[in-house]
């Protein structure tokens, strides 16, 4: 077979995996339906593989597969860009999908919509796949929005439950917010350069790199509107403050979406486009710092949401928060191949924890809250050694895969001397404090210390805020299939009767975890020489001669291994073992003390509570806005302006004007004389006034 036949295979073997579930599903069954889409997506992952070695030989493709339509000199093709950026997000969607298929066999085993949930994964693949390997902004934006699209079945899978309905269509409107940006900034691509293909873009973006946005009374320089433009996309999509308000929400779905998408995939959908567009951002000093302070915002502020989190999945979101804020700092950084390298290791370790936290939702009995658990280290040994080696590898642990991205990108950052740099590396130095606290607090809280199952209704349980999420019912449905409010609202109890005692998952469900945990240890010492210093990236992303902060990370570097004991007399490493060590004793030996905190800091902890009121402001400022100006337009434009005014209106003049011309035609002679008179009096007037 030859290459090409590959490139059509990666995204179409997918395509057919959901098409045959979602159309055949029910005529499949359960166990053929699974098979044709694992296979499926196994098949994408075997061409991505033969592609990557085929690119790693020195082969690119750049080019159209066939053209979509032509309007006026403007035409719009479907293509690829086979490059090595695009191999490696290939490798990772494929890998992460395909443990996310097998696992799903096990999490969703007896859901009535198993089908209809392998649909759905298989197409999110698919429009995954498609955006990543596209080679022009039209097939971009294609990927972009049919990701969206697929977010918002999956968040809402279980769709009889009022909050799972709230979720993806939070997610789906907040989304439209930063694809409108994003819309904008492709218009203006094909305004300024004419052609909406990244070669051709890339090949002339020098020349447009002082061009002014022709507005009155202001000077602003094109190129830099664009690159907002587009990163405006990147932050709805990419959950980046302020438009992070939907992905805590998204945890609604089933566990496997959240790490398909929260980890791996479409969170990660920014990041790539930025990276992707360098050419464009390296000529923007302007639009690398926004893009710089807004990630750094996103990974301090958000990190902090996760120390008050109590159901599971909840701090692994807030968790994906703060990372992505990382990702991005380090692409207003100019560090973008650092950046990719932290996504990839990303998606390994945080796809681990939630599926991790699946496998504990299951083993618990559907129980998310974390202060229920406790002591299960001994009841689930995979899914705790697995778990930990995701909290290590989040955290920064020296010789683990997040090490030494994490690592790269807080000295790349500190390397950086773009405006916003200083507060940008107080925020991720910072955040890995904060990273190692809330981490191990779910870690501590969850396999170790007392054992508190089994008292699902004890005061424990139910007499304290947040005791039970929302979340709590999703395994339930998970395991019952969909139910109607009524039959949800009836059954209170989730989690361990009295007596119970939490188990470990089935192979189908803990064999992932040891498969994703295997790259969360070592793929990052592996790939770190040559991602990052070994011109990996050297034909994919372009850098700049005045941004030469991978050029200093370089001259730093002196192996995987020197670069692991170096750390250990650095400042990151300390704050992450005094993050591990306070939720250790807060947690283990003194839990009175968060306790005694919470109370002396209530106003603190009601702000984090409420996530820094952003959903209130959105319900209050938004919503509230679009439902008041509905009203006022409903009341004033509908009823007086067109029913009152000009429908009613016109009617009741007509109506005015006939009845006064009804009393001149009376019948009567005299007046119909009276008339004429009047009339020729008043002609004679007029022409003697004229003559």
């Amino acid at each position: 077979m030859d290459i090409q036949s590959y490139y059509l295979l990666v995204p179409l073997a997918p395509l057919f995996g959901a098409l045959a579930a979602g159309l055949f599903g029910r005529l499949l069954g359960r166990t053929t339906t699974h098979r044709i889409t694992i296979a499926m997506v196994g098949v994408s992952l075997f061409s991505a593989i033969q592609i990557f070695q085929d690119v790693m030989a020195g082969h690119t493709f750049n080019g159209p597969v066939y053209t979509w339509l032509t309007s006026g000199d403007t035409s719009f093709h479907v293509g690829f860009l086979i490059d090595r950026l695009t191999v490696t997000m290939m490798l990772v969607v494929t890998s992460v999908s395909l443990m996310v298929h097998i696992y799903t066999i096990g999490y969703m085993s007896e859901d009535a919509g198993y089908q209809r949930f392998f649909s759905y994964i298989s197409l999110f693949t698919f429009s995954m796949l498609m955006l990543v390997m596209s080679n022009n902004f039209m097939q971009l934006f294609f990927g972009w929005e049919a990701v969206g699209l697929v977010s918002y079945l999956l968040i809402g899978f279980w769709y009889t439950r009022p909050t799972a309905i709230y979720a993806n269509l939070k997610a789906f409107l907040v989304n439209r917010v930063g694809d409108f940006g994003f819309l904008l900034g492709i218009g203006l691509v094909l305004m300024v350069f004419g052609t909406l293909d990244y070669a051709a873009v890339f090949a002339n973006v020098a020349a447009h790199a002082n061009d002014m946005a022709p507005i009155a009374g202001m000077s602003v320089n094109l190129l830099t509107a664009i690159c907002i433009l587009l990163f405006v996309g990147a932050m709805g999509k990419s959950a980046q403050f302020p438009l992070h308000v939907w992905l805590p929400d998204s945890m609604e779905g089933p566990t496997p979406i959240s790490a398909l998408i929260h980890a791996a995939t479409m969170v990660t959908a920014g990041i790539f486009m930025v990276a992707r567009m360098s050419p464009m951002f390296e000529l923007s000093d302007t639009a690398l710092s926004f893009v710089m302070i807004i990630g750094s915002i996103t990974a301090l502020f958000m990190g902090f949401l996760g120390v008050i989190q109590n159901d599971i999945k909840r701090v692994i979101a807030y968790s994906t928060l703060s990372q992505l804020g990382y990702m991005t700092v380090a692409l207003g950084a100019s560090a973008y191949p650092v950046a990719i390298f932290h996504l990839m290791t990303h998606a390994f370790f945080k796809a681990l924890l939630f599926l991790g936290a699946g496998s504990v939702i299951i083993g618990m009995h559907h129980d998310q809250d974390i202060r229920n658990m406790g002591g299960l280290r001994k009841y689930m040994p995979i899914t705790w050694i697995t778990s930990l080696i995701g909290s290590l590898s989040l955290i920064g642990t020296p010789f683990f895969s997040g090490f030494y991205s994490k690592d790269s990108i807080i000295e790349a950052v500190e390397m950086s001397h773009l405006a916003g740099s200083g507060f940008a590396y107080f925020a991720v130095v910072a955040g890995v404090f904060v990273t190692a606290f809330y981490s191990f607090r779910m870690y501590f809280l969850v396999f170790h210390g007392e054992e508190r199952f089994g008292k699902a209704h004890d005061d424990h349980a139910h007499g304290k805020a947040h005791a039970h999420d929302d979340h709590a019912i999703e395994a339930h449905d998970a395991h019952n299939g969909d139910h109607d409010d009524e039959e949800v609202a009836a059954d209170h109890h989730h989690g361990l009767a009295p007596g119970q005692k939490p188990h470990e998952t089935p192979w189908v469900v803990w064999l992932p975890l040891v498969l994703l945990a295997i790259p969360s240890v070592i793929i990052g010492y592996i790939a770190i020489e040559p991602m990052l210093f070994g011109g990996y990236f050297k034909d994919a992303i372009y850098i700049g001669e005045n941004h030469e902060v991978m050029r200093e990370l370089h001259e730093e570097f002196h192996g995987a291994f020197a670069m692991a004991i170096h750390s250990l007399t650095s400042l990151p490493l300390w704050l992450a073992i005094a993050g591990v060590a306070s939720s250790a004793f807060f947690y283990l030996k003194r839990p009175d003390i968060p306790a005694a905190i919470q109370q002396r800091f209530q106003w603190v902890y009601k702000v984090l509570e409420n996530k820094y009121y952003f959903d209130q402001f959105n319900d209050w400022f938004y919503a509230g806005g679009a439902r008041g100006l509905s009203r006022f337009l409903g009341k004033f434009g509908d009823r007086f302006l067109i029913d009152g005014m000009m429908v009613n209106g016109t009617a009741g003049l007509v109506g005015r004007m006939s009845g006064v011309v009804r009393k001149l035609q009376s019948g009567y002679i005299y007046h119909y004389a009276f008339t004429m008179i009047v009339g020729v009096f008043i002609l004679l007037t007029i022409r003697n006034w004229f003559a």
